[in-house]
């Protein structure tokens, strides 16, 4: 088995990677980052004597989905599991000035994943067996000044693999939603103090735990998995407060 991992050469995705590996599996990983890229893979292969493919390429083009897709036919590639892994994450308020960054993370969540789930899930069919995971947020819970954007893509990555589950599950191709709450990796650039002080008290997890958990409910078909506590306790907490409440702390930390 092969397992396509994007953004696999740092944080969540290199941990899939890791995972993976180390049951075996051999991987591609896809990542904008060629330096770190490069590492990951001579670092894998080092560790856990798999086969270990890369591909250099910035995900967030409207081609990149077939790009991906015609690299693994060139190369004789065939992927039994898809990570959509691959996403980025900014605090701001929604303007002009950021509007670049606004449509790069649209097709990044949202057009290049779906796009992935259509090219290599139509081959997942024809075999009768095949894993896709897509990487949702609790976020997609949270529609919240400053995540705009973030938030949006992240709910429809979670109703896309919700409802994609059901049209996938006859032909024996498992559809997977993650939904993680906090986790400790640099996407959200806090500072590694607060981090640490985060996983210490059990407000944010580590990747390690988290991709054990979804890929345990990857392999058992799972439609969603959203581990933590965070993920039923913050999100109605966050619903219920008064709207010059959430004004004032806009206000105050934008």
């Amino acid at each position: 088995m092969r397992a396509l991992v994007t953004g696999g050469s740092s944080g969540m995705g290199l941990c899939y990677a890791k995972r993976f590996a180390s049951m075996g599996l051999d991987l591609l990983l896809v990542s904008n980052q060629k330096e770190e890229l490069e590492k990951a893979v001579s670092s894998l292969v080092t560790e856990y004597h798999v086969d270990v493919r890369q591909h250099y390429m910035d995900l967030a083009t409207e081609s990149a989905a077939d790009d991906l897709f015609a690299f693994c036919h060139d190369q004789s590639l065939q992927i039994d599991i898809l990570i959509n892994n691959a996403g980025m994450f900014f605090f701001e308020e929604l303007t002009a000035d950021n509007e670049a960054k606004v449509l790069t993370m649209m097709r990044l969540h949202t057009f290049t994943p779906t796009r992935l789930c259509i090219l290599f899930g139509e081959e997942m069919k024809k075999r009768g067996c095949g894993y896709i995971l897509n990487m949702s947020s609790m976020a997609a819970k949270l529609p919240c000044p400053g995540i705009t954007v973030y938030s949006a893509t992240k709910a429809y990555l979670k109703s896309f693999g919700k409802s994609l589950y059901f049209e996938m599950r006859p032909y024996g191709v498992g559809v997977t939603t993650v939904c993680p709450a906090a986790i400790a990796t640099p996407l959200y650039k806090l500072k590694p103090s607060l981090l640490k002080l985060g996983v210490k008290v059990g407000l944010i997890g580590t990747p390690e735990w988290l991709v054990r958990k979804a890929v345990r409910g990857m392999f058992h078909k799972r439609r969603v998995v959203k581990p933590g506590l965070m993920n039923y306790y913050l999100p109605p907490l966050i619903a219920i407060l008064p709207k010059w409440l959430v004004d004032r702390l806009w206000k105050r930390y934008k």
